[in-house]
């Protein structure tokens, strides 16, 4: 509201309005000052009151917080615990199911070496490995260099101590072959039922899945369970025998593990924790701590389906070198290309095998395959997947990266030479 400036207005009445409202305000001062003294201390009472009702309250509730934390801890305690104890049931029962079909290997040969003097002498070696069982009729699956050239008789024990020593071996993979596996037979079962494992999908396997391995650690102590997680996949090693590393072999594609593997453990089970068989257990890395290896199961299902529907092994072969390509390789190999199969050469191979159905379909060195017919190749599917659920004798379209243009080659699957 605006001032009133108008000099003609009569001020009096301005004031008498004033005077009236500081008269009338000092007969209700009085009046309250008058009730506060009379209720003076009822007010402070309530005040009192109201401050240890407060007090009393906050109390309470610091006491309540403290009780509801402690109670709140021990029940996180309480979980936690439980869990454990969950998850150390689930592990027992898992090696109590997958423990009854694993089976210790040993392994009678022979191997010839030069002597100082330049001649050859034979000698006699003993070795031990795992393995486990996929047929109730006694077939089992290990690693190739569990059964090495040579091999003159093999034996294999259950976990409940049944021995059996007549052990045929049906088939390994050749030792140029990147899948490290080797099939076993029982001949009498006397009798016995055997329980197969569950083969899984390794295709869904995740890093931080947990996993558990069981073998035969360091030949002598049978049906070792140990557990861990995956700790990364797309792995490619060259793993040989510490006591003659002229022999290694390139393996690609495993899994990597840090469920303790030891010698001994090679062809035994990498089971998740619905238990089925997602690896077969090959090597560990030297001069470190808990970095073992394992072979997808996806990259051995042709070679076992071959074996379990003829009786022979068979393995689809295209004939290439490759390496899985990542972030890191495809920059350090300044290609823009990040996924996919890279061909490429190794100190012992070269990029494609002569006369091989890679060559044959026109691949070349430096070649990225992206694809087998629509399968995409990627950090969870690699090549050698892939191939290894085709049979000998099938066509594939492979869609192949070569400098900066797409094409599409076609190659008929053959057997992988032994």
């Amino acid at each position: 509201m605006k001032p009133n400036t108008d000099k003609n207005e009569p001020s009096a009445a301005v004031y008498s309005t004033r005077a009236d409202w500081n008269r009338g305000a000092g007969k209700t001062a009085a009046k309250t000052v008058s009730k506060i003294r009379r209720f003076g201390w009822r007010y402070r009472a309530a005040v009192v009151a109201v401050l240890v009702f407060f007090l009393v309250g906050l109390g309470g509730g610091y006491v309540g917080s403290l009780i509801y934390n402690h109670g709140h801890t021990a029940t996180s305690l309480a979980a936690k615990q439980q869990f454990v104890s969950d998850e150390s049931a689930l592990i027992s029962e898992i090696a109590k199911n997958i423990g009854q079909s694993v089976v210790s290997i040993n392994v009678q040969s022979q191997s010839t070496a030069t002597d100082l003097f330049g001649f050859n002498q034979t000698f006699n070696q003993q070795s031990a490995g795992t393995g486990f069982i996929i047929s109730p009729n006694g077939l089992i699956v290990t690693n190739r260099h569990v059964i090495p050239d040579g091999t003159t008789s093999v034996s294999v024990t259950l976990a409940d101590g049944t021995t059996y020593n007549s052990v045929q071996v049906v088939g390994r993979s050749s030792d140029s072959s990147s899948q490290d596996i080797a099939f076993l037979q029982i001949g009498d079962l006397k009798g016995k039922t055997l329980v197969p494992v569950t083969l899984g999908d390794s295709a869904q396997v995740q890093v931080g899945d947990r996993v558990v391995a069981i073998g035969n650690a360091l030949g002598q102590f049978q049906n070792t369970v140990t557990s861990g997680i995956i700790s990364g996949y797309g792995r490619d090693v060259t793993a040989g025998d510490q006591s003659n590393l002229s022999s290694s072999e390139n393996l690609v594609d495993l899994f990597q593990t840090d469920a303790a593997i030891n010698e001994g453990n090679s062809g035994g089970p990498l089971v998740d924790m619905n238990g089925n068989v997602i690896g077969i257990n090959t090597a560990v890395a030297s001069g470190a701590q808990n970095i073992g290896f394992a072979q997808p199961i996806n990259d051995l299902k042709g070679a076992i389906d071959s074996v379990l529907s003829s009786g022979q092994l068979q393995q689809p072969y295209l004939g290439v070198q490759y390496v899985s390509l990542t972030n890191d390789l495809a920059k350090e190999f300044n290609l823009k290309v990040n996924r996919g199969a890279y061909v490429i050469s190794n100190s012992s191979s070269p990029a494609v095998i002569q006369g091989s159905p890679a060559a044959a379909a026109g691949l070349q060195q430096g070649d990225i395959i992206t694809k087998v017919d629509s399968t995409v190749i990627n950090a969870n599917t690699s090549l050698t997947a892939v191939i290894s659920q085709h049979k000998v004798g099938d066509k594939v379209a492979l869609t192949v990266v070569r400098g900066g243009k797409t094409l599409t080659l076609h190659a008929t699957l053959a057997n992988e030479p032994q």
